[in-house]
């Protein structure tokens, strides 16, 4: 994997406090470069890894997979964890959405106390916990596109023209990816912006343009990204997305959408228990994506609706529900009644994974009712 440090720890290095009212923003150490391009993402030949007990020898991993997981794995090894996560114990619920149930005890019981939360706006605080406050070594790399777009390669490009060419200018060519210290499942991370800017939880057409890329740059069907919003669930008021590895099907890959936009792919989302709003692109224009995917969630974001947002390869909307090909990526949001003050962490919190369709169960108790073939 060629990695290098580079222009991020330039920028770290001549960063000041963000301003006089936030005396404890400052930049993390920095770490390793993960230099990409538009070739570097996979199109197609994903396939299903069923189970990580199958060995190395059963998958296809792509530069950014081998990046993402080996670096978490040490850092597993090393302890950096709040607890160990082994293969979690699944159940595929009866019926036709096929709910994946997951019993993760260890999260419900170590994770952090949630912040309380009074509004979708809500500005950063830098007396609660926020990024800037995390170990160096808890940082997997920073995630770095390559200056200058190169040609896309013939065999992984159906596409004219590359997704990074839609970058707007001045737009940040880093962020940080970081593990997740209380994992709800295998490679769970988080891609940071810099938190020195000490944004708040307000999705951005920035990063969440990384996050799509980070989607097609992985060769695993079940690498997904997310985002929650303050009021639907988000913990931490400090910009970040979530990624993790799921190895199991998602209704809403497949699930059809009702057109709404045509010219911009934008449908609403049927068949599913969580209608919403669907977004879908080939691969192409990744910026263009971004910017009409923040366009919707920062009309919320205006009119204090909290939101989930959830990405992950599937089907075109009108494709036939039994294609076994995921051409494209999923974009769905989720406008949601907003729920303030500090979360209990008992009760069964819907956030991002809970509306796409996977479950993390806190308790044996809870998981008990969900039936006893488990995987």
């Amino acid at each position: 994997m060629a990695m290098s440090l580079g222009a991020c720890q330039a920028r770290h290095e001549t960063l000041g406090l963000p301003s006089q009212e936030q005396p404890e923003c400052h930049a993390v150490s920095c770490w390793e470069d993960f230099v990409y391009g538009e070739e570097d993402f996979v199109l197609y030949g994903v396939g299903w890894w069923r189970s990580r007990s199958e060995g190395p020898a059963t998958r296809t991993m792509s530069r950014f997979d081998r990046a993402l997981q080996s670096g978490w794995e040490e850092r597993m090894k090393l302890g950096l964890f709040r607890y160990h996560l082994g293969e979690l114990q699944t159940r595929i619920l009866p019926g036709n959405v096929r709910f994946v149930a997951q019993l993760n005890i260890q999260r419900g019981l170590e994770r952090r106390k949630p912040q309380d939360i009074q509004s979708v706006r809500q500005k950063f605080d830098p007396k609660q916990f926020h990024f800037n406050k995390i170990k160096p070594e808890e940082i997997l790399f920073h995630m770095v596109r390559a200056p200058t777009p190169h040609p896309p390669s013939r065999g992984c490009s159906q596409f004219q023209g590359g997704p990074l060419e839609s970058k707007l200018p001045g737009t940040p060519d880093c962020i940080l990816v970081v593990i997740n210290i209380s994992p709800l499942e295998f490679g769970h991370v988080l891609f940071i912006p810099d938190p020195a800017l000490c944004l708040p939880q307000i999705l951005t057409q920035e990063l969440l343009q990384f996050g799509l890329e980070s989607v097609l740059l992985s060769a695993h069907l079940g690498f997904r990204v997310g985002f929650n919003s303050l009021g639907a669930f988000a913990s931490v008021n400090h910009l970040h997305l979530h990624g993790f590895y799921l190895d199991w099907e998602l209704l809403i890959e497949t699930a059809p959408g009702e057109p709404l936009c045509p010219t911009l792919n934008f449908h609403f989302l049927q068949g599913v228990p969580a209608p919403g709003f669907l977004f879908y692109s080939e691969g192409e224009g990744l910026g263009a994506l971004a910017h009409n995917v923040c366009r919707v969630t920062d009309y919320l974001v205006d009119k204090e609706i909290a939101h989930n947002v959830f990405v992950t390869r599937g089907t075109a909307p009108g494709e036939s529900s039994h294609s076994e090909t995921r051409s494209g990526i999923r974009v769905l949001i989720w406008p949601r009644r907003s729920c303030f003050g500090s979360k209990g962490e008992a009760a069964f919190n819907v956030a991002l994974c809970e509306l796409a369709g996977h479950l993390p169960i806190k308790t044996a108790e809870d998981f008990q009712p969900y039936g006893d073939s488990s995987y």
